[in-house]
């Protein structure tokens, strides 16, 4: 059958088995957005930003496990939706982007908007290429979803010339995508268990990309029945249920000190998914570059990931779900020595979630750790949070106890405006969850346009924006490095409240602990009835920047040390 590129390319997609695509729609792919208006079972998501469609893209394959699909303009909408590009690399998201681009009499003129893909998203992206014939659409779309989802999962940019959306060609379709993952050795398995037989102090970290509701069980069968202690890294904290008994706390920005004392004390350390980051070692001092002092084993879906900053005693290129499958299989371990230290440290980890030292003096009018607190003892234990950068996301990561897989949206990149859409499309796509958005002030603002999204897709998140009138993070940084020159880092913010209600959602503000309550109630019924977003403005005191530090604390530290 003769077809268009641009119905080849829909076609295509269906094959695939997409059925969300989130965009801003352009000119330079109006024949693609007309085939689109023939595809009933593909759900079609306007966003107000591009940053806004390639966030809700990675937050949709984090929450469904497969590849997230947004469509942007040329030129500036492919800028804008550069972030959230980045952000499923580094977080190791499968996502395939699709690109307006200048007809091909045009190229290399420096055309309207015309920009070189290649060039610009080439660091970014596992793949990036141009699908100049019609012909040629089934085959570069099949290998974008094969090459997003395979190994170490990641973004994929196609750019889809105009003149090629109108060519005609007769082609078969491509058949759906079957991603690979490499599996672990008998010899590797059995090298593993040798390695946690000799070990007096192990730790097992997981993170990373790839997990399966069925593998977080195989992992979770086997740490119990060797009695281990297991940590999540940075922004992963959903892979291990944080109310079992096992479960030590995680490894990221913040870190409790006496876990990381305990990662740099191990002896063995079983890192199963993570990339060892900057964030997840603590800026590669918990583990030494290029040879850690512990023994090391690292697991990852990418073999170019193992070796590239540590030095393992053991490489595993695996799937999460490949691995934690020979584990659950695994002889366990006969009365081993640590398991006294597990509890230990346990115990620290339930000490750590009390109540923080900046309260040790006196306690502000909102207690955002009762905050947390009256969330945990009311929301379901399923509920979802998620959240963008900065530091009121600790209040989440460090006082939030997360269930199971997947109950964390955050990015590991650090993008700021991550929270919101991402609570957005998480109930676009799951509406029966409860959907909780940690946002500041300033991170709130980078993309709030994207609560006209949700009223538009009847998508009820809950906002909280933590309010302390500031970048509270490169406030901390400023007065450490720079004592009491402020610079840059002051917000004047419009009433976030009644900013919801203009977008149609309900809004509240909350000033004490005590009317924090009375406002979630209220809050709650409005998600649930209206089907349209809720935000609680929460006016925080801006003494109060982390849980263990006043900002005239940080101050006047900083001003000693100088002298």
């Amino acid at each position: 059958m003769l077809r268009t590129g641009a119905r080849l390319l829909v076609d295509q997609l269906l094959m695939q088995g997409v059925n969300h695509i989130f965009c801003v729609p352009g000119e330079s792919y109006l024949a693609v957005l007309d085939a689109l208006a023939d595809a009933r079972s593909i759900r079609l998501v306007v966003n107000r930003h591009e940053s806004g469609s390639t966030f809700m893209a990675d937050a949709y394959a984090k929450l469904t496990g497969q590849p997230g699909v947004a469509f942007v303009t040329r030129g500036p909408g492919a800028t804008n939706a550069a972030i959230g590009i980045h952000t499923a690399f580094q977080d190791s998201t499968p996502m395939v982007v699709f690109v307006g681009q200048v007809g091909s009499e045009f190229v290399e003129r420096e055309a309207f908007q015309e920009i070189d893909y290649r060039r610009m998203f080439g660091p970014m992206t596992k793949w990036v290429a141009q699908i100049d014939r019609a012909d040629r659409v089934p085959e570069y779309v099949a290998r974008a979803f094969q090459v997003a989802s395979s190994g170490r999962p990641g973004p994929v940019v196609l750019a889809l010339p105009e003149d090629m959306q109108a060519q005609t060609a007769e082609v078969d379709d491509a058949l759906c995508h079957q991603p690979v993952q490499a599996a672990p050795s008998d010899t590797q398995i059995a090298a593993l268990r040798r390695a946690l037989g000799q070990a007096q102090r192990p730790l097992v970290l997981v993170g990373g990309y790839g997990w399966t509701a069925p593998a977080c069980e195989n992992l979770r069968r086997w740490a119990e029945a060797n009695h281990l202690p297991v940590a999540c890294a940075f922004r992963f904290q959903d892979l291990y249920d944080n109310d079992l008994p096992n479960y030590v706390g995680d490894v990221g920005i913040g870190i409790n000190p006496k876990l990381a004392q305990r990662v740099k004390d191990a002896d063995l350390m079983v890192a199963i998914g993570p990339r060892l980051g900057e964030m997840t070692t603590g800026g590669y001092s918990l583990l030494a570059v290029p040879r850690p002092r512990q023994a090391l084993i690292h697991v990852h879906q990418g073999i170019e990931e193992l070796g590239r900053v540590y030095q393992p005693a053991l490489a595993i290129c695996s799937g999460m779900p490949q691995f934690a499958s020979r584990l659950a299989m695994m002889m366990p371990i006969e009365s081993p020595p640590w398991r006294e230290a597990t509890a230990a440290a346990r115990a620290e980890y339930e000490a750590w979630q009390g109540r923080p030292p900046v309260y040790s003096h006196s306690v502000p009018k909102l207690d955002l750790w009762q905050v947390v607190d009256h969330l945990r003892r009311t929301l379901p234990h399923d509920t979802l949070i998620a959240n963008g950068a900065g530091n009121f996301s600790t209040w989440a990561h460090r006082f939030w106890r997360y269930g199971p897989l997947r109950t964390q949206l955050a990015p590991t990149a650090g993008s700021m405006g991550y929270g919101v859409p991402a609570a957005v499309a998480a109930k676009i796509v799951a509406p029966e969850r409860t959907v909780v958005c940690f946002a500041g002030d300033g991170d709130f603002l980078m993309t709030a346009q994207e609560l006209a999204t949700a009223v538009q897709y009847q998508a009820a998140p809950l906002v909280l924006v933590f309010n302390n009138g500031m970048y509270g993070t490169i406030r901390m940084h400023q007065e450490r490095e720079f004592p009491a020159r402020v610079s840059g880092t002051a917000l004047v913010n419009p009433h976030f409240a009644l900013l919801a209600q203009a977008y149609g959602g309900a809004g509240f503000v909350v000033e004490r602990t005590d009317e924090f309550g009375p406002a979630l109630a209220q809050a709650l019924e409005h998600t649930q009835g209206k089907r349209t977003p809720a935000l609680i403005e929460l006016r925080c005191d801006p003494e109060v920047i982390t849980p263990n530090a006043t900002l005239s604390a940080i101050r006047a530290t900083a001003q000693v040390q100088r002298g």
